[in-house]
This record gives structure tokens, C-alpha cells and sequence, in this order.
């Protein structure tokens, strides 16, 4: 029934338009066409200078409304992601100087030069110095907003320092799963035809590799530490996703079977930005920006940035995806020896003490 309605409205308002377009020749016929033209013309013009006005009027009040809701007021979480804060704001400034300006003069000519008895419109259909003018200057101002960007990719996307934490991101539909090394500091081997959720092996990995054995697998949220570098080591399970990091002004691809990397250093911890943005609720968002299925709009992750103490505590909380793999084998499920069976090989030990006393 509301698609019906819609069309009906849809329908009716070119009706409309086209009643009211028949009404104005009929207008024109009878006034004289010349005369009719140069009227509209005149109210162009001046409807040109008010939309111009009302136009800029409207950019700056909806700049002054939303500005605060966007990420910029807060700055970049991240160092890296200062130079991304500078590079959007070169780039704004100088758009938006050439929109501003362009606009004005559009507008403005389009009310000034309208059709004059005095005036004679003149066309030149080539010059060669407006040419290279309108050329040139553009091609410089992208080429080093260009260079810019590519300097700041280029420092993302390069080595991490040595110190830094590693953490392997890995994207599915729907969600996402972190993978942290143990104590050898390196991550075990991986195969996606090993994945098998029911046995809780999220990424295949290869349990007849030692390294396994110690590496932690959590999942939706990601733990990394306040000013000490992060690597993140990201791939992606099924489909391409993309991991944005929106406070921290970064993102890279999730790519099925390829790696990809990048790496930033933490500026403020989950709760210094509760209290820097008066949200006791902010929360350090992953979210997936690659349309990756019907699920897309749930894939999102939390990263919380804390403290070195507080990772350290939090680390030596989780046990090894290993052990949720195979819990036999985790210590904790070990049946300790009972008092009984330690009084027996007291027992059994006693006899063969004795003996060796007498010889």
C-alpha cells in the first residue's frame, strides 16, 4: 500500500510540473516570447543571488550543528593518525576556498551578465592561457595532496618498530577474531582447511606446530596498550572485509589469503577518552568498512586501550587457544594424585630403603 502511495505522489508531482511548464508558454505566447524571457531572466538572476546566500548561510549552520558530532573536535587517538587529521585539514581548506570562491562567482555572474539590450553576449571558443591556467594549477595542488597521502601510507604500511605488540586480526562474516603470540613470541602456522568452530580452531591452525600451543585467540574485542606501537597482522577468513579504525584515522583491507599490515601507537587508554569526550559510554571502535554481506551493518568490534600493567594482568587471564582445543590437556583439568596413592609409594619406596641400609 505505501509503495502505491509513493508512486501515486511521484506521479502526481510531474503532473504538476508539467501543468504548470504548459501554463507558462501559454504565457509566453500571449505576452511575446522575447519579452517573457527576458522577464524569467530577471528572476533567475535574482534567484541566483538568493540561493547563492541562503546556500552559505545553510553551510555554515550546518556546520556549526554537526561539527561536534563528528570525530574531528577530539583529535586522532593515535600519533600516527595526527598526520591523517593534517592531511584532511589541508585538504578541506583548500576545497573549500575553491568551492567558496567558484560559488560566488558562478552565482554571481549568473545574475550580473543576464540578458541585457545594452549587452551582447561574446563566445571565444579557445585560449590557450585560461587553458593552462584552470590545467596546471589543479595538477599541482592534487599532486602534492598526493604526495602527501602516499608519505603517510607509506609510514603506516612500513616496519613496525621491534618493540611493538603484535596482533593478528583476522575478519568473517560476521565478526572478528585477534590472535596474540604467547611467551615465544611468535604466532603458529595456520591452514583455513584446519578451521573448525565446533573444536574451537577459529583460524585452522596447525596444532603439530609447538608455537601453537601457546597462542591466545579472543574474539569482538581487541586488547593493546597506551604508547607502545601495534602491529596489526590482518587477513580475513571468507569475503573482503576491511578493518576501520575511526578514532585511531586508520583502515586497511582484510584480504582472503593475503596479508596486509599497519601498524600505530595508542595516545590515550578507553578511560582517559571517556573523559575526554564526556561519554561515559565511548567505546574504541572496529568496524568492518568493506560491504561484506547481509550482516555487514553487525560486523563490529571494541578495541580497549589500557595500561602495560593492565595488559599484563589481562594476558596472564587468558589460556592458550590450545587448551580449548584439546582440554585434556590443559593443566587445570589435571586430576591431582590422591593422599591414598602417595601413601602407597611411600610404602612401596620404604622396603628398598631398608635393604640398601643393611648391606
Amino acid at each position: 500500500m505505501s509503495m502505491f502511495f509513493t508512486i501515486a505522489v511521484i506521479v502526481l508531482v510531474f503532473l504538476i510540473i508539467f501543468q504548470i511548464a504548459k501554463a507558462s508558454e501559454y504565457v509566453s505566447v500571449l505576452k511575446g516570447e522575447e519579452k517573457s524571457r527576458k522577464q524569467q531572466n530577471k528572476v533567475n538572476g535574482f534567484l541566483m543571488v538568493g540561493f547563492l546566500v541562503l546556500g552559505l548561510i545553510g553551510v555554515y549552520v550546518c556546520n556549526k550543528m554537526l561539527y561536534g558530532k563528528t570525530l574531528l573536535p577530539h583529535g586522532s587517538a593515535s600519533v600516527q593518525g595526527e598526520k591523517v587529521d593534517s592531511m584532511l585539514w589541508v585538504t578541506l581548506i583548500v576545497t573549500g576556498v575553491v568551492f567558496i570562491i567558484t560559488q560566488i562567482i558562478l552565482f554571481w555572474f549568473a545574475y550580473k551578465y543576464q540578458e541585457n539590450d545594452k549587452r551582447k553576449a561574446f563566445y571565444f571558443p579557445h585560449n590557450n592561457t585560461m587553458e593552462v591556467v584552470w590545467t596546471v594549477i589543479p595538477a599541482i595542488a592534487l599532486t602534492v595532496l598526493v604526495v602527501i597521502g602516499l608519505r603517510n601510507w607509506f609510514a603506516f604500511t612500513s616496519d613496525a618498530p621491534k618493540n611493538a605488540l603484535q596482533v593478528e586480526v583476522t575478519g568473517k562474516q560476521f565478526g572478528w577474531i585477534f590472535r596474540y603470540a604467547g611467551k615465544d613470541k611468535e604466532f603458529g602456522k595456520k591452514y583455513f582447511r584446519n578451521i573448525d568452530e565446533a573444536n574451537s580452531n577459529l583460524l585452522g591452525q596447525i596444532w603439530d606446530d609447538s608455537k601453537n600451543f601457546d597462542d591466545v585467540v579472543v574474539t569482538q574485542t581487541m586488547y593493546i596498550v597506551k604508547d607502545k606501537p601495534v602491529k596489526l597482522i590482518i587477513g580475513s577468513r571468507d569475503v573482503v572485509h576491511d578493518v576501520g579504525l575511526p578514532h585511531f584515522r586508520l583502515k586497511m583491507d582484510a584480504v582472503p589469503g593475503t596479508p596486509t599490515t599497519l601498524w600505530f601507537t595508542p595516545k590515550y587508554t578507553t578511560k582517559e577518552m571517556k573523559e575526554k569526550t564526556g561519554n561515559p559510554n565511548f567505546q574504541y571502535e572496529i568496524s568492518c568498512d568493506q560491504m561484506c554481506g547481509n550482516g555487514h551493518y553487525s560486523m563490529k568490534g571494541i578495541i580497549e586501550v589500557v595500561t602495560q600493567a593492565e595488559f599484563d594482568l589481562w594476558m596472564a587471564k587468558q589460556k592458550p587457544n590450545y587448551y580449548a582445543a584439546f582440554p585434556d590437556k590443559d593443566p587445570a583439568n589435571q586430576q591431582p594424585a590422591t593422599p591414598a596413592a602417595k601413601d602407597s609409594a611411600s610404602t612401596a619406596k620404604a622396603p628398598a630403603a631398608t635393604e640398601k641400609v643393611k648391606m
